[in-house]
């Protein structure tokens, strides 16, 4: 699972495009997708990708694509690491196709750009193609789109695509306008019943819970896109971006470098500080004669997984072995380590529960202090029980759904050492729930979170390291190394 060296590759000139809007909710991910699909369909090798958090989208893209739908999250991982973390993911391929997040210039909360698909489109020199909801407009589209293609004149608006187009007078009117504006029209959409990708409480329904439905789906955006855009301009705009110059990130060589040493406790938690420069450090790590098994959950109630964390835990020696708790009544053999990523638990709580088997192997796991790393749904299922439905009892504590949405990015500093972490450890993460996690008594943190409040949150209890906060382990790959060797000596 270990990728090829960096070393053989000194820039990225692959041919890229961002697919961005002005607002959620303009068609951005019908047509990402449906241009994934379109170019693939030609026989390109098309690389996805996602700007932001989003686990969910970057499943329709791998769908289309038959490649790992890759995230691009300059606050996760730190703007320093898009551009390598991009030339990886689109390594051998004609094309890359890179899905925004919101409206174009929307980053992070009161951070002006960061995080927002404008500014990982600078990062990536790509050119910008802008999905415009022209529903309820004609004239004025041309206003719009001047002021978006002039707001950063380092974002090269280089196209639009109208999206939800009631006629072809409607048609005429919309491009007419936007002859005015400079910014050429590359496809026109029409208003169309909504492509089938139904939503619940967190966004789309994960391609995991409905293939052959999504095959469908997707087979739909694309017809909708081949039939209503310039392919074949949308490609030479894409040709157009200049080589990336650096080289692309590699799992094997990043696992071996020292991290800086953590921080001092400090009395309130703040941001973290700028990163400082990697620097050189013991020799990357040499497999073992007998690999270490990390089980990783997967199937259709642990779908939220960053591609990075297994390639990092594969370059520290682990032989990384993904299974589905809803249908595996036991760990995979050799079992010295497990992932217990995001995911819906909620949805699929009765199943989940009905697994004794599989319950009580991951409570044997735990109490033989086996180090157990979880994210948000894993917190869920390694609790007592999840809406009064019987989980795993690793935690000392009840979960539940609730009404409140808790989302957005967050700064952690880890509270106490860890199989993850050593105290002082400073990440960035991301929260995405709709449940409540009550601990009970005693409990040790394993974060201490800045905003919306400061406040502790988590679970570290033996090998056990489960919270809330999403992290994305590329901006910190100390965290795959420690956790192997954990691994490797309990």
């Amino acid at each position: 699972m270990t990728s090829s060296s960096s070393s053989s590759s000194s820039s990225s000139s692959v041919p890229r495009l961002v697919i961005a809007a002005p607002s959620s909710g303009s068609g951005k991910t019908t047509v990402a997708t449906g241009l994934m699909a379109a170019f693939a369909s030609r026989g390109l090798a098309v690389s996805p990708h996602k700007v932001g958090p989003d686990y969910i989208d970057p499943g329709y893209h791998a769908l289309v694509t038959g490649r790992v739908g890759r995230n691009l999250d300059a606050y996760l991982c730190g703007a320093e690491l898009i551009a390598p973390l991009f030339a990886h993911g689109a390594r051998g391929c004609e094309l890359a196709v890179v899905e925004g997040v919101m409206g174009l210039y929307d980053g992070a909360a009161g951070q002006g750009e960061l995080a927002s698909t404008a500014h990982v489109a600078k990062l990536l020199r790509a050119p910008v193609v802008l999905v415009v909801d022209a529903s309820s407009q004609s004239r004025s589209v041309a206003a719009l789109v001047h002021g978006f293609a002039s707001w950063d004149p380092e974002v090269r608006v280089a196209g639009v695509i109208l999206n939800k187009v009631g006629s072809e007078r409607h048609e005429s009117l919309l491009r007419e306008a936007l002859d005015e504006s400079g910014v050429p029209v590359l496809g026109a959409l029409r208003r169309v019943p909504q492509v089938g990708t139904p939503s619940r409480h967190l966004g789309l329904v994960p391609v995991a819970e409905r293939r052959s439905e999504a095959v469908g789906a997707v087979a739909a955006m694309a017809s909708q896109v081949r039939e209503g855009c310039d392919l074949d301009g949308l490609l030479a705009l894409a040709r157009s971006a200049p080589a990336l110059s650096g080289v692309a990130w590699d799992a094997a060589e990043v696992v071996g470098l020292s991290p800086p040493p953590p921080l001092p406790l400090p009395g309130t938690w703040g941001a973290p500080p700028p990163r400082p420069p990697v620097r050189p450090g013991r020799p990357r790590p040499q497999t073992p004669d007998v690999l270490k098994t990390v089980a990783v959950a997967g199937g259709r109630a642990f779908t939220f997984s960053y591609a990075e964390h297994a390639e990092l835990l594969a370059a520290a020696g682990a032989d990384v072995v993904i299974f589905d708790p809803l249908r595996d009544e036991q760990l995979p053999e050799g079992t010295g380590g497990l992932v217990i990523g995001g995911g819906f638990p909620e949805v699929f709580a009765p199943e989940l529960s009905a697994n004794e088997p599989l319950r009580k192997a991951v409570a044997e796991l735990a109490a033989s202090g086996a180090p157990i790393a979880a994210e948000c749904a894993g917190l869920l299922y390694l609790s007592r029980e999840l809406d009064g439905q019987p989980m795993c009892g690793v935690l000392d504590a009840t979960a539940r759904m609730s009404e409140r949405l808790t989302l957005g990015y967050r700064d952690a500093v880890a509270v106490g050492d860890s199989v993850l972490a050593a105290a002082g450890t400073r990440m960035r993460g991301h929260e995405f729930h709709r449940t409540v996690v009550e601990p009970g008594a005693g409990a040790a943190p394993a974060w201490g979170v800045r905003a919306p409040q400061r406040r502790v949150e988590g679970f570290v209890q033996q090998g056990v390291h489960a919270s809330y906060l999403h992290t994305h382990w590329a901006s910190e790959p100390g965290v795959a190394r420690r956790f192997v060797e954990r691994c490797l000596t309990s």
